[in-house]
């Protein structure tokens, strides 16, 4: 009986699926969010009398994202480690992080509407601060990186959703599958590289005998 060779073709994975490419989209969605945050988001308007001597009365009261939204900062960072988890992860798992990552793209999204809808509202915690005086009826100007917040997260979200189509290509090989595809084939599975002493108490815990 002649013996005849088989070719196994992998499926050719799309640029947007690759493993790398997404994960880095992600972790760069999410560090641009928390940069935001970082920036003026608030410039309040107040009387030069109301003002304490740190704060200059030209420019005004700058109130940085971190203050104006405080949720945004936190949920930044829970969509940067999902990403990174996404990596790793199984299928099951993979799932539970989308969903992580999609709550946090939507409480971004929300939180930094809200401050541009009612910018006043989101700086009371600061013009408290500055003046000790609450309920001031200033004027509020709202600089671009609340924007900026709204379209990195909703970007960020759109990218989690494709966690799951592109899971599909990505593959997690261990020793141990490529062990089990090899004995399922009918042949030897050989290690690509030389094996180091993890791998040899491994073979021998198995009966093998790596030299």
């Amino acid at each position: 009986m002649s013996g005849s060779t088989v070719t196994s073709t992998s499926p050719v994975v799309p640029r947007w699926a690759r493993k790398s490419t997404l994960v880095l989209a992600i972790a760069a969605l999410a560090l641009a969010v928390f940069g935001t945050t970082t920036q003026t988001w608030l410039t309040v308007h107040l009387d030069p009398a109301q003002l304490g001597q740190a704060v200059d009365s030209q420019a005004g009261l700058q109130v940085q994202g971190s203050k104006a939204a405080t949720t945004v900062t936190a949920l930044a960072l829970v969509a940067l480690a999902g990403g990174l988890a996404a990596s790793i992860a199984g299928r099951i798992a993979r799932w539970i992080i989308t969903a992580l990552i999609l709550l946090a793209a939507t409480g971004i999204v929300g939180a930094a509407a809200i401050v541009i809808a009612d910018p006043l509202a989101a700086a009371q915690g600061s013009i408290a601060a500055a003046t000790g005086i609450t309920g001031s009826n200033v004027q509020v100007d709202v600089t671009a990186f609340p924007a900026l917040a709204v379209v990195a997260g909703t970007l960020l979200g759109l990218s989690a959703l494709l966690v799951i189509p592109a899971g599909r290509y990505w593959k997690s090989r261990t020793k141990y599958d490529t062990a089990a595809t090899g004995a399922a084939a009918g042949g030897s599975a050989a290690p690509a590289g030389p094996a180091d002493e993890i791998d040899s108490w491994d073979r021998l815990s198995r009966g093998d005998d790596p030299t």
